[in-house]
């Protein structure tokens, strides 16, 4: 990150961010931004999710990777589909893989429904195209989104082939189910967000929400890390199983991987 927005951040952000979420928060936030780390903090060059759908069926429709990022993220709850935010949310199959679907696949798979988010691309079309670089990639892979910098333009939202963005078109902090959580900042009418894997989490060393959530279940479905590290979890999955990505044709290079 340059020095210039490096400067914008401390100057502009932080201070907005520190206004009743506490200079703790803003400052654990603020480092999430910057990739500065704790030293609690998870060290990865990259970062990685693998989907086992196989054990996600298994749970029927449960939806606590869901619930857990939503409230840890303060996501409105709107039920306008139009207006909607959404930061993780199930797609049935053929919407979520519509080069791999084919006639003859078993019903039981047209009619599943799978967890979709942020990809995380490794080549990230949103980010060229933003012009105040309100979304960005960080070194470890990770694309951000800084709300205090974003201008409503949504040439990110146009541009991600994934539908993975959310904007707000009115104050989405009346529509905030149960208490508004101090540790995350609450958004603004009239700017983008997005899954941001948990990167405050990240921070202090916590897995994400979603991954957090799913392994109480007991389903484990829901596999995190550095696949750059051969002794990763996620590594592993991804040397022993046949996962496949989200419309690989588009030569984003998504992070997030499901076996199928």
């Amino acid at each position: 990150m340059d020095k210039s927005k490096r400067s914008f951040l401390k100057k502009a952000g932080l201070g907005t961010l520190g206004v009743g979420i506490g200079s703790r928060v803003a400052t654990a936030v603020g480092q999430a931004i910057e990739t500065e780390k704790l030293p609690e903090a998870h060290d990865g060059k990259n970062w990685a999710m693998v989907i086992d759908t196989a054990k996600c069926r298994e749970q029927g429709g449960c939806t606590a990777c869901i619930d857990a990022c939503h409230v840890t993220h303060n996501v409105p709850e709107i039920d306008n589909s139009e207006e909607e935010v959404k930061w993780i949310w199930k797609e049935s199959y053929e919407h979520v893989f519509p080069t791999q679907a084919h006639p003859y696949a078993p019903e039981s798979i047209k009619d599943e429904k799978l967890l979709v988010f942020c990809n995380h691309c490794d080549r990230p079309p949103c980010v060229r195209v933003c012009p105040t670089q309100a979304t960005w990639k960080r070194e470890d892979g990770i694309v951000m989104m800084d709300q205090h910098r974003c201008i409503g333009c949504r040439y990110c939202v146009v541009a991600c082939p994934y539908g993975s963005r959310s904007f707000n078109w009115s104050d989405p902090r009346p529509f905030i189910k149960g208490e508004i959580r101090s540790d995350f900042p609450t958004r603004t009418k009239g700017v983008v967000e997005k899954c941001n894997f948990c990167a405050e989490r990240l921070a202090r060393g916590l897995l994400p929400a979603c991954v957090e959530a799913c392994a109480k279940t007991g389903a484990m479905a829901l596999v995190f890390g550095d696949p750059e590290d051969p002794n990763s979890e996620v590594s592993k999955v991804l040397k022993e199983k046949y996962t496949i990505r989200r419309k690989p044709n588009l030569g984003t290079g998504p992070q997030i991987y499901y076996t199928v």
